[in-house]
């Protein structure tokens, strides 16, 4: 799950989600959280925090500068105790910066490190995949490239059989309990990446808590629901199960 603060952190941990990716600014694609909600939320659940760090929003082709606090940022959260680092650094032409985001794992260790979706502005998935493998990372999130990981399933489920057990591919990218399954029998993964929240969406005949399946750029983030993790869970445990 990923989450924005602590009691989106409790409520993933009560539907029965292994492990949070903390962030803020969601909105935006997320960027580090401050280390005082990162304290709060390791103090508030038992299960494995990730955390994100990015120092900023846009594109992940960083300055020395901003290098240097993405290092800086790494190694205040190793010290505040969360089990992982979520990150993703490029070159300019788009392909991996293999150098930095091995110098962030090695840095990071023992913590899990996880590549995120700057995976899918890669020039090349295969490639990228194995530039992620040979810089040290665990994880690499991605849609398959697309705008939702249905659309990017096969493309998912070919990095699936490329990876070879080397690194745990990851699929996430406007994952809903409508599509989970789908998506859960098409990859053959058996790791998934989503926030779960619900969007409450405006309309000539819009009410306070009315939520309907259309979608808006002015759509106001609403909250995440107790059952819809559970759902989740449920119906991913089952198809992975189901696919071995």
């Amino acid at each position: 799950m990923c989450v924005e603060g602590v009691e989106q952190a409790r409520i993933a941990e009560q539907g029965g989600a292994d492990r949070v990716e903390l962030c803020s600014e969601l909105r935006i694609g997320g960027v580090t959280p401050a280390m005082e909600l990162v304290c709060a939320t390791l103090e508030a659940v038992s299960i494995p925090v990730h955390v994100l760090v990015r120092p900023r929003g846009g594109d992940f082709v960083y300055s020395k500068a901003e290098f240097d606090l993405l290092c800086r940022q790494t190694r205040e959260v190793g010290a505040a105790g969360a089990a992982g680092v979520v990150i993703g650094v490029l070159h300019e032409d788009r392909s991996v910066d293999v150098g930095r985001t091995r110098e962030v794992a090695e840095l990071a260790a023992p913590l899990r490190v996880t590549f995120h979706r700057a995976f899918d502005e890669t020039r090349s998935q295969e490639e990228a995949l194995e530039a992620v493998i040979e810089a040290g990372a665990d994880f690499v999130l991605t849609s398959g490239g697309e705008a939702d990981v249905l659309t990017g399933a096969e493309r998912i489920a070919l990095l699936r059989r490329q990876a070879k057990g080397r690194i745990r591919v990851m699929a996430g990218g406007s994952l809903t309990l409508q599509n989970a399954a789908e998506v859960a029998r098409r990859t053959g993964i058996a790791d998934f990446h989503g926030s779960l929240i619900r969007k409450e969406y405006r309309s000539q005949s819009w009410v306070p808590g009315e939520r309907t399946a259309e979608s808006s750029d002015q759509a106001p983030m609403g909250p995440v629901h107790p059952e819809d993790v559970e759902e989740m869970v449920r119906l991913l445990r089952g198809i992975t199960d189901e696919v071995g």
